[in-house]
C-alpha cells in the first residue's frame, strides 16, 4: 500500500521478548497524543486479549484476501502466523495530525521503510541475548519449539538494529521509557 505519510509515523520493532509491548503500553499511558495502530493477525488470542482492542484476529483466508486487496501498510509471517497493519486507519489518524505508533516485526518495519521512508524507526534491543531468552521463557506462553524458533529469529533480528534511526536498550524499563519519550517528543 503506497501512501503519503508524515514524519509523525513512528515504528517500534525488536525481537520477541524484548519488552516492546510493555514499553508501548507505558508510553501510551503517559502520552495521550499518540495513537497505537491495531494490527491484524491470524494467531489465536492469548489469555486476556480482545478482538479489535489488542489485535484484529482474522482467519487466514480473510487475511490473505486483504493482502490481495492491498489492505495492509505492511504484513509479515512470523512463527507460522500472519501479522499486518491495516493501512486505512493509519492514514486516517495521520490526516488528523496525530502521532501514529506501529509496534511491528522486522519484516514489517522494512516494508514500511520502503513505502514511508520519512517514518521514524526505533529498534528496542535487550541488554544481552541471555536476558532475552530469560524473558521469553518467563512469559510462560510458548511451547519449547516456539521458544527455540523465537530465539533463532531474535539472533537474526538483532543483527538488523543498525538499520534503524535509533536503538533503545531495554535493560531498565523506566530508563528505556524515558529514552523513547525523548526520541518521540522530538518528532
Amino acid at each position: 500500500m503506497k501512501m503519503a505519510f508524515s514524519s509523525k509515523l513512528i515504528l517500534i520493532t525488536g525481537p520477541s521478548g524484548v519488552g516492546k509491548g510493555t514499553l508501548v503500553k507505558k508510553l501510551l499511558e503517559r502520552n495521550k497524543n499518540i495513537w497505537l495502530s491495531i494490527s491484524a493477525t491470524t494467531r489465536m488470542p492469548r489469555e486476556g486479549e480482545e478482538d479489535s482492542k489488542h489485535y484484529y484476529f482474522l482467519e487466514r483466508k480473510r487475511f490473505e484476501e486483504l493482502i490481495n486487496e492491498n489492505g495492509f501498510l505492511e504484513w509479515a509471517e512470523f512463527a507460522g502466523n500472519l501479522y499486518g497493519t491495516p493501512g486505512f486507519q493509519v492514514k486516517q489518524k495521520l490526516d488528523l495530525g496525530k502521532k501514529v505508533l506501529l509496534e511491528i516485526e522486522l519484516e514489517g518495519a522494512r516494508q514500511v521503510r520502503k513505502s514511508c521512508p520519512e517514518a521514524f524507526q526505533i529498534f528496542i534491543a535487550p541488554p544481552n541475548f541471555e536476558e532475552l531468552e530469560k524473558r521469553i521463557r518467563e512469559r510462560g506462553t510458548e511451547t519449547e519449539e516456539s521458544i527455540r524458533n523465537r530465539l533463532s529469529r531474535a539472533k537474526k533480528e538483532l543483527q538488523a538494529k543498525n538499520e534503524f534511526d535509533a536503538v533503545v536498550i531495554n535493560d531498565d524499563l523506566s530508563q528505556a521509557l524515558l529514552a523513547l519519550e525523548e526520541l518521540i517528543g522530538d518528532i
